[in-house]
């Protein structure tokens, strides 16, 4: 599908994203809508990318990134009051489409008071319904007029219930080239061809670097000791995590050959021999740039009960679901050590066996995930649109 879709009025799209995985997802979407639709208003609630894009956000995106079913607790009022203000908002302005991002916590709940007011809904992002309470699906029929997914194998839970569903694949398989060029991010972040380079990504939270930065120093500082050659370089994904960053590791003590960088993630994984990774969309990332990784990841004790009592899955690493089985190691809570981290870390530096057969399978997930994602879900959003009869 290309070129304009006639309208009989400028359309006024909605969006929500809550954290900067969506925001990415968001901003290709409404540029992908912009080519159809070049006079569309976008409101809502988005980050950065989306905000170039032309979305007027109603509030920081950043109020909306809690993870954890313990730590939401704390923010829930504010959580409840934005969520009541946005459907206010929304349903006065009544756009042709509501888009909800990710977050479903937040996002299902919007969607379904704006689809009870006759408002066409679409999800972008499925929950993990295939990992742990698939009961979910019922809820979200209710609430969603269509469900686009990034990954092929979250499709049929969707069509077993009766969820008008299509996967789109991911915007960064897109977006990242097949053969990432290492030599051009040494360069840029002026590192050596010789240099033997970790990457360090505690993630892009105030949450995960509490609970992750410091653990991350030390196993970079186990792995020092055990090769005296290695760099280091840690992504900061502002300007507030940096600072937090640098906190941290004044705090440690610890003396490092640590390079903090302002944003430059895919540099950083570009450049690298292997990354130290936080569980979530960055392992993606890392699969994507063909890079050996060890993920690891903590939350808060009575979280991380909970949920190993409901999850059916045995990998939580997105590589590991995408490929049905281990191909990168993975720490969780207490398993979470310098030593064992480390070890990992050090088995996946230089040439092996193992490390080619993991490249050329991040290679295959890689081609996999490449379907034009930005394409497929405006085109997927034009069609409920057009079903819906908002278009002319």
């Amino acid at each position: 599908m290309g070129g304009a879709v006639a309208s009989t009025k400028p359309l006024c799209i909605a969006l929500v994203a809550g954290e900067a995985s969506g925001d990415t997802l968001g901003a290709g979407v409404i540029r992908a809508l912009k080519q159809h639709f070049p006079d569309a208003e976008f409101i809502g609630i988005g980050g950065p990318r989306m905000q170039a894009e032309g979305l007027v956000t109603q509030v920081p995106m950043e109020r909306l990134a809690v993870m954890g079913l313990v730590e939401v607790l704390g923010r829930l009022r504010e959580l409840l009051r934005i969520r009541r203000d946005l459907v206010e908002f929304l349903k006065q302005r009544r756009p042709d489409v509501f888009i909800g991002i990710d977050a479903p916590d937040f996002t299902l709940g919007v969607e379904q008071r704006l689809r009870d007011v006759g408002i066409p809904t679409v999800h972008y992002v499925s929950p993990s319904v295939w990992a742990w309470r698939e009961k979910r699906v019922l809820g979200i029929r209710q609430s969603t007029d269509l469900m686009l997914t990034l990954f092929p194998f979250e499709e049929e839970v969707y069509r077993r219930h009766g969820v008008a569903v299509r996967c789109v694949g991911h915007t960064l398989a897109d977006e990242i080239p097949m053969e990432p060029d290492r030599e051009a991010a040494r360069r840029q972040l002026g590192l050596s061809p010789a240099d033997q380079v970790v990457a360090l990504m505690p993630g892009s939270r105030n949450g995960e670097l509490r609970k992750l930065g410091l653990l991350f120093l030390q196993t970079a500082a186990w792995c020092l000791e055990r090769n005296p050659q290695l760099r280091f370089i840690l992504p900061c994904a502002n300007s507030e995590r940096r600072q937090q960053m640098e906190s941290i590791l004044a705090d440690s003590g610890l003396q490092l050959p640590l390079t903090l960088l302002d944003g430059q993630s895919h540099a950083a994984l570009a450049a690298c021999d292997a990354v130290l990774i936080a569980s979530g969309t960055a392992t993606l990332e890392a699969m994507l740039f063909k890079r050996p990784m060890v993920v690891a990841y903590r939350m808060a004790g009575l979280t991380f009960r909970i949920l190993k009592r409901l999850v059916r899955v045995g990998h939580v690493a997105l590589p590991n679901l995408l490929a049905g089985q281990e191909v990168a190691p993975e720490f969780l809570q207490d398993a979470a050590t310098p030593e064992a981290m480390g070890q990992a870390l050090l088995d996946r530096l230089g040439p092996t066996a193992e490390r080619e057969q993991t490249e050329a399978r991040f290679r295959e997930l890689h081609q996999l995930l490449r379907r034009d994602a930005d394409q497929a879900a405006a085109d997927a959003i034009i069609q409920l649109l057009r079903d819906k009869g908002r278009l002319a």
